[in-house]
């Protein structure tokens, strides 16, 4: 008989329509916080509004920020009645975990064996006890929460009874309550920390970062800032509008009161406090943590938003997940048909199809060797990656620090070919010819990325009708100042601090019909982001469409 069961991860009752998915969602760039409807136009919700129905995928995937949209969808009454997964999740079960604990908001959260979810899946609407889950005839009985037996030390006991205040025995119960729901008997001490929840997704994430801040938060361990939502130095003069620009400025504000570094970064890789191999660090957002783990050979969970904070405040993190060794193994191998003559376009194509053919599983991708990836490239991959895998990390046979022997003996095999290529190329280049808009830096530019647009512009200025605005982190900036003033030149807009994923109008070019970017994250979250047509190419397209407005929509040479 199938085992139709179910765990309670955070109690509580629920009843509404079935919304059931076999794909995994951001709620960062596929969720409408002012809404609740999805505007992921790849995924297959696209459309459909989530408030109040019993909301079922298998995990949720992309930006860790996720969890401050679900934390506002809860406290404006938007949020889905209860979320149903089948396998781990941390980013909207720690949203949800923040709304009961600092809000009052009770949002339930379970995790069904699978045979459960295929049967729920199947139901129009549900009806959730504290006991069972009741579904058009379907009884599915629910166990409470799990209580790992967590072997907390000395210094951990006395964080949670108050002795370096309210603000860190509140971030000590929020760590402990997620180390139980990932199974962790233990926390493990973290070298450093890197803060997603500075981006304003929604005024959910200045509610708590000002509440933490007004407890007297302060982090114990270096703790970098990913991009924010303005130019903080220059929103005013940029025209951004007070609603907006104040609260995200005063988010970032926030963040640095309570002891963080500045940098305002989502590339903290690029930075000179990146990482050694094998430490242990407690970062958010994806991009960050898929390179960390794969190219630095670093550990670090995919924290969600919030619990970056509550580990940074306390040093200490769940010790599961990619901090074990064999969780870090891969249970897919990838075979990648590697085609002659590729250019900067193959790496986050290949990243995006590596994730969508392992969106639950860390991958080992063979037959890249050959073609000696750069950093630049890896970046690229391991962003496109995070879009479509929930993965926090995957390996590079040949390239990657542990690559050597990371496929366990029952991995299964797939393989990308030059088709599946074709076709998500074509997907990604529905649009026009006309480009009113070039999209770079997404994640933020590195200092060889910002010379090699230089260099392709070769002095040339861009088309008057043309926006091309290339985001980077302030040390880049800073490090690639005669670049930038080149860039600037040719009519090039370099903007700190904020990224594409983060970038509003009237920064976006508002008068904008059609982008064109070499980001396959931004290629894939821009549509819902923007609401505008989204179009991915090479640095090659980038340099065309800046200066003549137009790059028709073709293959590259590679794959034609």
């Amino acid at each position: 008989m199938a085992d139709l069961s179910a765990r309670s991860i955070l109690s509580g009752t629920a009843a509404g329509p079935v919304i059931a998915t076999g794909e995994a969602l951001s709620f960062w760039g596929g969720v409408d916080p002012a809404t609740g409807r999805v505007i992921d136009v790849h995924h297959p919700l696209h459309g459909v509004t989530i408030t109040g129905g019993i909301l079922m995928m298998p995990s949720s995937r992309g930006s860790c920020t996720g969890s401050g949209v679900l934390l506002d969808l809860a406290l404006t009454g938007r949020a889905p009645a209860a979320l149903v997964f089948s396998e781990a999740e941390d980013v909207l079960t720690l949203g949800a975990l923040i709304a009961a604990e600092m809000f009052g908001k009770s949002l339930p959260v379970l995790r069904l064996s699978q045979a459960a979810f295929d049967a729920l899946c199947r139901a129009r609407s549900a009806r959730i006890g504290e006991t069972a889950i009741e579904a058009d005839g379907l009884t599915i009985p629910v166990a409470p929460p799990a209580i790992a037996a967590l072997d907390l030390t000395e210094d951990d006991r006395a964080m949670l009874d108050g002795r370096d205040g309210i603000a860190v025995a509140l971030a000590m119960r929020i760590t402990t309550a997620m180390a139980a729901q990932q199974g962790a008997h233990e926390l493990v001490d973290v070298v450093q920390g890197h803060i997603d929840g500075c981006i304003y997704a929604s005024p959910a994430n200045l509610t708590f970062a000002e509440t933490m801040a007004e407890m007297g938060a302060k982090v114990c361990v270096p703790t970098t800032m990913n991009a924010i939502s303005v130019d903080r130095a220059n929103w005013q003069a940029q025209g951004v509008p007070p609603s907006f620009g104040d609260p995200a400025a005063r988010l970032a504000d926030a963040y640095v009161r309570m002891g963080c570094r500045p940098t305002f970064t989502c590339s903290p890789y690029l930075l000179d406090s990146a990482p050694k191999t094998g430490e242990a660090i407690a970062w958010a957002e994806s991009n960050a943590v898929i390179f960390a783990n794969t190219v630095l050979g670093a550990r670090t969970a995919k924290h969600p938003d919030f619990l970056d904070l509550c580990i940074a405040l306390t040093g200490r993190a769940p010790l599961s997940g990619v901090y074990l060794d064999e969780h870090r193994k891969a249970r897919r191998i990838i075979d990648v048909d590697l085609p002659d003559g590729i250019d900067d376009a193959f790496w986050p194509l290949i990243g995006y199809l590596a994730g969508r053919a392992a969106p639950d599983r860390i991958p080992l991708l063979r037959g890249l060797a050959a073609a000696r990836p750069t950093r630049d490239d890896l970046k690229a991959l391991c962003a496109a990656f995070g879009t479509t895998s929930a993965a926090p990390m995957l390996h590079i046979e040949g390239v990657t620090p542990e690559a050597d022997g990371a496929a366990l003996p029952a991995a299964d095999r797939v393989t990308i070919t030059r088709a599946d290529m074709v076709e998500v190329w074509t997907m990604f280049n529905e649009g026009p010819a006309e480009v009113e808009l070039v999209a770079i830096g997404s994640p933020h530019a590195s200092l060889s990325e910002c010379e090699a647009l230089a260099d392709a512009l070769a002095g040339r200025r861009c088309h008057a009708d043309v926006a091309v605005i290339v985001t980077a982190g302030r040390d880049v900036m800073a490090e690639a100042g005669n670049t930038v003033a080149r860039l600037r030149e040719g009519g090039v807009q370099v903007l700190p601090d904020l990224c594409w994923c983060s970038i509003s109008e009237p920064v976006f070019p508002p008068k904008t019909r059609t982008l064109l970017t070499n980001s396959g994250k931004y290629a894939h979250y821009g549509p819902g982001l923007s609401g505008r047509t989204v179009r991915f190419g090479n640095l090659s397209d980038c340099i065309e469409a800046a200066l003549t407005g137009r790059v028709p929509p073709r293959l590259p040479a590679w794959l034609s």
